[in-house]
Protein backbone atom coordinates (compact mmCIF):
# COMPACT_ATOMS: atom_id res chain seq x y z
CA UNK A 1 0.00 0.00 0.00
CA UNK A 2 2.64 2.16 0.95
CA UNK A 3 4.22 1.99 -2.59
CA UNK A 4 1.37 2.29 -4.25
CA UNK A 5 1.05 5.88 -2.40
CA UNK A 6 4.82 6.97 -2.87
CA UNK A 7 3.79 5.48 -7.02
CA UNK A 8 0.71 8.05 -6.88
CA UNK A 9 2.49 10.68 -5.23
CA UNK A 10 5.46 10.88 -7.54
CA UNK A 11 3.40 11.23 -10.64
CA UNK A 12 1.76 13.64 -9.48
CA UNK A 13 4.19 15.68 -8.25
CA UNK A 14 5.94 14.84 -11.57
CA UNK A 15 3.08 16.46 -13.20
CA UNK A 16 3.70 19.79 -11.33
CA UNK A 17 7.57 19.62 -11.53
CA UNK A 18 7.20 19.64 -15.70
CA UNK A 19 4.39 21.92 -15.84
CA UNK A 20 6.92 24.02 -13.50
CA UNK A 21 10.02 23.05 -15.96
CA UNK A 22 7.55 24.33 -19.02
CA UNK A 23 6.55 28.13 -17.11
CA UNK A 24 10.19 28.78 -16.67
CA UNK A 25 11.60 28.05 -20.16
CA UNK A 26 9.07 30.41 -21.55
CA UNK A 27 10.28 33.11 -19.36
CA UNK A 28 13.63 32.23 -20.89
CA UNK A 29 15.56 30.29 -18.02
CA UNK A 30 17.45 26.97 -19.05
CA UNK A 31 14.84 24.69 -17.04
CA UNK A 32 15.48 21.28 -16.74
CA UNK A 33 13.10 18.55 -15.03
CA UNK A 34 14.98 15.95 -13.18
CA UNK A 35 13.32 12.61 -12.08
CA UNK A 36 15.57 12.42 -8.93
CA UNK A 37 18.69 14.35 -7.25
CA UNK A 38 21.06 11.99 -8.76
CA UNK A 39 20.38 13.36 -12.27
CA UNK A 40 20.50 17.01 -11.09
CA UNK A 41 24.13 16.15 -9.60
CA UNK A 42 25.18 14.59 -13.44
CA UNK A 43 23.97 17.92 -14.78
CA UNK A 44 25.88 20.07 -12.81
CA UNK A 45 29.24 17.97 -12.98
CA UNK A 46 29.00 18.35 -16.68
CA UNK A 47 28.30 21.81 -16.74
CA UNK A 48 31.45 22.11 -14.09
CA UNK A 49 33.37 21.06 -16.36
CA UNK A 50 34.61 24.05 -18.02
CA UNK A 51 34.64 26.17 -14.50
CA UNK A 52 37.48 26.57 -12.71
CA UNK A 53 35.92 28.42 -9.77
CA UNK A 54 32.55 26.82 -8.02
CA UNK A 55 30.67 28.85 -5.67
CA UNK A 56 28.30 27.25 -3.19
CA UNK A 57 25.58 29.62 -1.70
CA UNK A 58 24.72 27.52 1.51
CA UNK A 59 22.05 25.72 0.00
CA UNK A 60 21.17 22.51 1.41
CA UNK A 61 19.52 21.42 -1.77
CA UNK A 62 23.00 21.34 -3.59
CA UNK A 63 24.83 20.03 -0.06
CA UNK A 64 22.34 16.96 -0.10
CA UNK A 65 23.79 16.33 -3.84
CA UNK A 66 27.68 15.89 -2.23
CA UNK A 67 29.19 17.20 -4.95
CA UNK A 68 32.59 18.90 -2.98
CA UNK A 69 34.90 16.42 -3.07
CA UNK A 70 34.22 15.12 -6.46
CA UNK A 71 34.59 19.02 -7.93
CA UNK A 72 37.84 19.50 -5.63
CA UNK A 73 39.56 16.09 -7.10
CA UNK A 74 39.02 17.08 -10.67
CA UNK A 75 40.57 20.43 -9.51
CA UNK A 76 38.03 22.97 -9.20
CA UNK A 77 38.44 25.69 -6.77
CA UNK A 78 35.80 25.22 -4.29
CA UNK A 79 34.20 28.93 -2.67
CA UNK A 80 32.47 27.57 0.34
CA UNK A 81 31.98 30.17 3.29
CA UNK A 82 29.99 27.02 5.29
CA UNK A 83 33.02 24.95 5.58
CA UNK A 84 34.12 24.57 9.29
CA UNK A 85 37.07 26.40 10.57
CA UNK A 86 36.64 29.45 8.65
CA UNK A 87 37.39 33.03 10.55
CA UNK A 88 35.18 35.55 9.66
CA UNK A 89 37.15 37.62 7.51
CA UNK A 90 37.68 34.77 5.47
CA UNK A 91 34.13 33.76 5.19
CA UNK A 92 33.27 37.48 3.96
CA UNK A 93 36.53 37.18 1.65
CA UNK A 94 34.96 33.98 -0.41
CA UNK A 95 31.60 35.56 -0.17
CA UNK A 96 32.69 38.32 -2.20
CA UNK A 97 34.93 35.88 -4.72
CA UNK A 98 31.57 33.99 -5.34
CA UNK A 99 29.74 37.12 -6.96
CA UNK A 100 32.32 36.48 -9.65
CA UNK A 101 32.93 32.92 -9.89
CA UNK A 102 32.59 30.74 -12.81
CA UNK A 103 29.66 28.47 -11.99
CA UNK A 104 27.81 29.33 -9.01
CA UNK A 105 25.40 26.80 -7.27
CA UNK A 106 22.28 27.36 -5.08
CA UNK A 107 18.55 26.34 -4.24
CA UNK A 108 15.75 29.03 -3.78
CA UNK A 109 13.46 29.28 -1.05
CA UNK A 110 10.13 29.02 -2.82
CA UNK A 111 9.16 29.15 -6.59
CA UNK A 112 6.00 29.60 -7.30
CA UNK A 113 3.87 27.85 -10.30
CA UNK A 114 3.82 30.97 -12.57
CA UNK A 115 7.62 31.10 -12.88
CA UNK A 116 9.14 32.78 -9.78
CA UNK A 117 11.86 32.54 -7.64
CA UNK A 118 11.11 33.87 -4.42
CA UNK A 119 14.11 33.80 -1.65
CA UNK A 120 15.19 35.80 1.37
CA UNK A 121 18.40 36.09 2.73
CA UNK A 122 19.77 37.76 5.79
CA UNK A 123 23.50 39.06 4.21
CA UNK A 124 22.78 38.91 0.55
CA UNK A 125 25.39 37.30 -0.68
CA UNK A 126 23.53 34.28 -2.25
CA UNK A 127 20.54 36.43 -4.07
CA UNK A 128 22.95 38.78 -5.44
CA UNK A 129 25.18 35.43 -6.94
CA UNK A 130 22.14 34.19 -8.15
CA UNK A 131 21.04 37.36 -10.18
CA UNK A 132 24.07 39.19 -11.71
CA UNK A 133 27.89 38.22 -11.30
CA UNK A 134 28.81 34.75 -12.02
CA UNK A 135 29.57 33.34 -15.32
CA UNK A 136 26.80 30.43 -15.04
CA UNK A 137 24.53 30.32 -11.99
CA UNK A 138 22.16 26.73 -11.59
CA UNK A 139 19.46 26.60 -9.36
CA UNK A 140 18.21 23.21 -7.90
CA UNK A 141 14.41 23.31 -7.14
CA UNK A 142 13.19 20.35 -4.99
CA UNK A 143 9.33 19.61 -5.28
CA UNK A 144 9.14 20.78 -1.75
CA UNK A 145 9.72 24.25 -2.98
CA UNK A 146 6.69 24.57 -5.71
CA UNK A 147 4.30 26.64 -4.18
CA UNK A 148 0.54 27.05 -5.58
CA UNK A 149 -0.24 30.52 -5.22
CA UNK A 150 1.19 33.39 -5.87
CA UNK A 151 4.42 36.10 -4.45
CA UNK A 152 2.71 36.22 -0.84
CA UNK A 153 2.01 32.05 -1.06
CA UNK A 154 5.88 32.02 -1.70
CA UNK A 155 7.06 34.32 1.03
CA UNK A 156 4.70 32.79 3.16
CA UNK A 157 6.41 29.33 2.88
CA UNK A 158 9.45 30.91 3.49
CA UNK A 159 8.74 32.46 6.57
CA UNK A 160 6.23 29.47 7.87
CA UNK A 161 8.95 26.66 6.57
CA UNK A 162 12.17 27.38 5.69
CA UNK A 163 13.12 30.60 7.85
CA UNK A 164 12.82 29.08 11.23
CA UNK A 165 14.38 25.75 10.28
CA UNK A 166 17.19 27.49 8.73
CA UNK A 167 17.74 29.93 11.87
CA UNK A 168 17.78 26.51 13.99
CA UNK A 169 20.46 25.35 11.87
CA UNK A 170 22.04 28.20 12.00
CA UNK A 171 22.26 28.77 15.60
CA UNK A 172 20.73 31.76 15.52
CA UNK A 173 19.04 33.79 18.58
CA UNK A 174 15.93 34.69 17.33
CA UNK A 175 12.27 33.96 18.15
CA UNK A 176 11.35 31.10 15.40
CA UNK A 177 14.57 29.23 16.26
CA UNK A 178 13.48 28.54 19.52
CA UNK A 179 9.90 27.75 18.89
CA UNK A 180 9.88 27.23 14.79
CA UNK A 181 7.03 30.27 14.09
CA UNK A 182 7.93 33.68 12.20
CA UNK A 183 7.15 36.39 14.66
CA UNK A 184 8.30 39.22 11.98
CA UNK A 185 11.10 39.67 14.42
CA UNK A 186 13.55 42.54 15.15
CA UNK A 187 16.20 40.39 16.41
CA UNK A 188 19.95 41.21 15.54
CA UNK A 189 20.15 37.76 14.48
CA UNK A 190 17.35 38.13 12.22
CA UNK A 191 18.12 36.35 8.91
CA UNK A 192 15.09 37.65 6.94
CA UNK A 193 16.50 40.67 5.87
CA UNK A 194 16.64 40.41 1.97
CA UNK A 195 13.77 39.54 -0.15
CA UNK A 196 14.03 38.87 -3.83
CA UNK A 197 12.06 37.76 -6.59
CA UNK A 198 12.92 36.61 -9.88
CA UNK A 199 10.39 36.83 -12.32
CA UNK A 200 12.18 36.05 -15.63
CA UNK A 201 15.50 34.78 -16.42
CA UNK A 202 18.19 38.15 -15.84
CA UNK A 203 19.41 39.64 -19.07
CA UNK A 204 22.88 39.25 -17.87
CA UNK A 205 22.80 35.50 -16.34
CA UNK A 206 23.23 32.13 -18.09
CA UNK A 207 20.77 30.81 -15.09
CA UNK A 208 19.97 27.12 -15.31
CA UNK A 209 17.25 25.56 -13.14
CA UNK A 210 16.83 22.08 -12.71
CA UNK A 211 13.45 20.77 -11.47
CA UNK A 212 13.73 17.99 -9.64
CA UNK A 213 11.10 15.25 -8.17
CA UNK A 214 12.08 14.55 -4.57
CA UNK A 215 12.05 16.77 -1.66
CA UNK A 216 15.19 18.58 -1.01
CA UNK A 217 16.34 21.10 1.34
CA UNK A 218 14.11 23.12 3.56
Amino acid sequence: MLDRTKQMKDWLTEKKCKALVETLNRKHFKATYCAEARQAADYILKEAQEAQSIGFGGSLSVADLELTITLMDAGKEILNHGFPDQTPEEKVTIMKRQQTCDLFLTGTNAATTDGCLVNIDGIGNRVSAMIYGPNKVIVVVGRNKIVEGDLIDGIQRIKADSAPANAMRLGKNTPCAANGFCSDCDSPDRICLVTTIIDHKPRGTDMHILVVNEDMGL
